[in-house]
């Protein structure tokens, strides 16, 4: 296990915003059950999901919060060549009044459909606390992780800061970016996450995640990226923008 595998796995679980989501039957003693989720991550790096109370899911991770988490490359053309991560964890539902509060703010960034499903319905925030993760990048490069840092270092009011910003005054950038990348167009985008690798943007109802070249480990270095992303006549590979 090396300090990229730790990275990769990390910048997988970042770039993807939906996974297949297995819990423990309640109906069907010892089968796992599962089944599509979207996601983000927390401000502490946790995957986040939004459950109905009538769900199965529900039902299941109430009796026995075990589950996993399978994420894969979306768009993959070799599905056992490309990376993908199973994340074993325990479920929690949010209880706390403000941490309900925080994650509705954040999940909505994502996903603001949400907003009015959640308020109609029964619906509650789920968090995934990780046991162990299993990687596999591609042929031969399988692992067991542990150590993975999840948290985001700007999650709350500088993240929240950097992204209205970006969001009111630099819309042309935000074009730029998506030009460079060849994202569809058809839609505007709109900055909806940053953290040290990179940054999400969303494009109607699609999740992107686009790294930075290098970590960035203060605003400063966020803001110096994003500045040389504006600018740059093609996206750079690792190294060629120092952020």
């Amino acid at each position: 296990m090396s300090v990229n595998d730790l990275k990769h796995a990390r910048q997988l679980l970042l770039k993807e915003y939906r996974g297949a989501l297995s819990t423990l039957s309640q109906s069907h003693s010892g089968f796992p059950f599962g089944s599509a989720v979207p996601y983000c991550l927390d401000a502490s790096g946790l995957p986040l999901l939004l459950i109905s109370r009538i769900a199965q899911h529900t039902r299941n991770l109430q009796a026995d919060g075990r589950c996993s988490l399978l994420v894969g490359e979306r768009g993959a053309e070799d599905v056992q060549a490309a990376g993908r991560l199973t994340l074993l964890a325990h479920a929690e539902r949010l209880a706390d009044e403000a941490a309900i509060e925080a994650a509705a703010a954040r999940y909505y960034r994502y996903f603001p459909a949400a907003r009015d499903y959640h308020r109609a319905h029964d619906f509650d925030f789920w968090v995934l606390r990780p046991e162990r993760w299993r990687f596999i990048g591609g042929f031969g490069a399988i692992h067991w992780l542990q150590g993975v840092e999840l948290a985001n270092p700007f999650a709350g009011e500088v993240e929240t800061g950097m992204i209205e910003h970006m969001n009111r005054d630099h819309a042309d950038a935000i074009a730029h970016y998506v030009e460079l990348t060849g994202l569809p167009s058809d839609e505007p985008a709109e900055m909806v996450g940053i953290d040290s690798e990179g940054f999400h943007l969303r494009i109607g109802r699609a999740v992107h995640w686009l790294p930075f070249s290098t970590t960035c480990n203060t605003p400063l270095a966020v803001r110096q990226a994003l500045v040389e992303l504006a600018r740059a006549p093609s996206w750079p590979t690792a190294g060629e923008i120092q952020g």
